[in-house]
This record gives structure tokens, C-alpha cells and sequence, in this order.
């Protein structure tokens, strides 16, 4: 079994022990029930009472996982949250970022409450990308997702935003939530030169797979009409 594969396998197999405790996916794992899954290096967990953080913290460290500095840790999170990880096999760390009450950013400094994250999630069918295991978890929804990740505007979340944007199912309200938190010209532009940019889908495609040309140019320009929405 492939490394990147041994991840993924004892995070689903870590998460199907977590499923009583209630937390909403979020990142990178909550990008795969609505368009091509895609290999994350962490788990991100947000929760909001206090008894379901000392059940997790329990149950993941009993599955091995260990509790790190998260203020050490190379994160786009500030605030409150705990990280942990569990080495797999050489080379390779599975780890899930606990956020509790909130989700801050580092560099924005803007804020998504738990109760906004909680508000804006439902029950859905998480897949992962080279194991067949599936399984129902609370996930945040489509469009909150596009939200937060349009507004953090790292290039994983651009290519991210990029792959879901067809599946959005209100645009109005998903550029409504950006400008309610930033100014969403800014992020626009950052946006739409990194996806014009020449080298931009042969990143997309080493991240999601082959993207033939129709459907790429699609995705682009539902992505760019987000603008005039």
C-alpha cells in the first residue's frame, strides 16, 4: 500500500471511531464529497462544547495520536486550537487540527465562529481518494466552504474554490459571506491571476487529476462570474 494511502486509511479509520462525538469536518477532507477527492495531509475538526473536545482528545489519543505544540506547528490556524499527530510509517504523519469554538485565521486575522461552521453543515457521504471506504459525517456545506477558502486565498484553497465552484448552490450568498469578512475585490484579483496564470491548471491537475480542456474552461468561467454575481 502506498504511503499517501496508508494516511488516508487511518485517518477513515481514526474518524469512524470519532462519528458519536460531534464535530463538523472542515479543510481539505470536507472538499471531497462534492467534487473530485483529492489527498490531505490533515484532518481539520471544529467543535464547540468543551465535553465533546475532552472525548476527542481521549479517543485520538488512544488511537495513537499524539497532542504536539500547535503554536510551533506550520498552520494557517491562530487562536484556539490543538493538533495532533501519529506517525504512520517512515516519513509519513497523519494528524487532525482540532478547533474549538472558532476557526481563525493566521494571516487574515478573520474569524468563523463555531456556531457559523455548525449553522452551515450537514450530514454527507465523506470518500477519500485511493481507499473505497466511505462513510456518513457531519461536513461543513458547499458553500461555506467556498467561502472560507476564498477567503483564505492560499493556492490549495484557490485550486480548491476552482474544483467546487460548479457545485455551488448559491453564489449570491457565498459573495455575501466574503463581504461580510474581507474586501472581496482584493480576493477577486488575487484569484483570477492565479487561475489565468499559465501554470495554474498543471498544479490543479497534479493535485486533482486530468482536467480535459472543456471542462477546465468551464470551471473557470463559472468561477469568474462570481465577480458580477
Amino acid at each position: 500500500m502506498e504511503k499517501l494511502q496508508l494516511r488516508e486509511k487511518d485517518i477513515f479509520e481514526t474518524l469512524k471511531k470519532l462519528k458519536n462525538i460531534n464535530f463538523v469536518i472542515i479543510g481539505g477532507y470536507a472538499v471531497n464529497p462534492y467534487t473530485l477527492p483529492r489527498f490531505s495531509v490533515d484532518c481539520d475538526l471544529v467543535l464547540k462544547d468543551e465535553n465533546e473536545l475532552k472525548k476527542l482528545s481521549k479517543k485520538l489519543e488512544q488511537n495513537n495520536y499524539i497532542k504536539i505544540d500547535a503554536q510551533k506547528a506550520d498552520l494557517p490556524y491562530h487562536g484556539d486550537f490543538l493538533r495532533y499527530e501519529k506517525n504512520i510509517v517512515k516519513n509519513i504523519d497523519a494528524g487532525f487540527d482540532i478547533l474549538f469554538k472558532e476557526v481563525f485565521g493566521r494571516k487574515d486575522k478573520i474569524s468563523f465562529s463555531a456556531d457559523w461552521i455548525f449553522n452551515n453543515s450537514s450530514l454527507v457521504l465523506l470518500k477519500g481518494k485511493t481507499i473505497t471506504d466511505k462513510m456518513k459525517l457531519k461536513v461543513i456545506n458547499i458553500d461555506a466552504l467556498i467561502a472560507m477558502k476564498f477567503i483564505s486565498c492560499r493556492l490549495t484553497d484557490i485550486r480548491d474554490v476552482f474544483m467546487l465552484i460548479t457545485k455551488a448552490k448559491d453564489l449570491k450568498w457565498i459573495k455575501n459571506e466574503i463581504i461580510k469578512k474581507t474586501n472581496f475585490d482584493e480576493k477577486f484579483k488575487i484569484i483570477k491571476d492565479k487561475v489565468t496564470s499559465n501554470g495554474f491548471r498543471n498544479g490543479l491537475q497534479g493535485v486533482y487529476g486530468k482536467i480535459d480542456d472543456k471542462t477546465f474552461e468551464i470551471y473557470k468561467k463559472h468561477l469568474l462570474e462570481l465577480e458580477y454575481v
